[in-house]
């Protein structure tokens, strides 16, 4: 079990940290069948901040590993984090992702079937701001 009791699933020697990122997977392979995507990678590594040494200690480095690289027919490409709930350090990730390339496009995805497109994906902000949007009308 990972966190929020998600399951590591293995197939066909890939190991995906949750069913919903496998499903992710899915999707882009038809995407890519269909000729809306070209080419997509599995967990891209980026480091936010270095390693660097202080005090005689060697500091670690802060790293993000978005779950996909996907390049579209158009020639648009983004890096897509597959989310379920987002967590501080997630959060704080990001910024520090987009500061550190402002010339990348990081999209955070999640699946919801009520408000998603029509295979359950909607952009993880706009997904918030319905929710927050329902909360305030009951």
């Amino acid at each position: 079990m990972t966190k929020y009791n998600n399951s590591k699933i293995k197939i066909d020697g890939k190991v995906f940290d949750s069913k919903i990122e496998y499903d992710f997977f899915l999707y882009l392979q038809h995407m890519q069948e269909n000729g809306i995507v070209v080419d997509f990678k599995c967990q891209p590594k980026f480091t936010l901040i270095p390693k660097y040494e202080k005090y005689g200690k060697t500091i670690r480095a802060i790293t993000y590993t978005p779950d996909y690289y996907v390049k579209y027919s158009d020639g648009r490409e983004e890096y897509i984090d597959v989310k379920g709930m987002g967590t501080p350090a997630s959060e704080l990730r990001r910024k520090l992702f987009d500061y550190t390339h402002p010339h990348l496009t990081l999209r955070w995805i999640c699946k919801s079937i009520k408000y998603g497109d029509e295979y359950g994906w909607i952009d993880y902000d706009e997904l918030n701001k319905i929710r927050k949007i329902n909360r305030r009308n009951k």
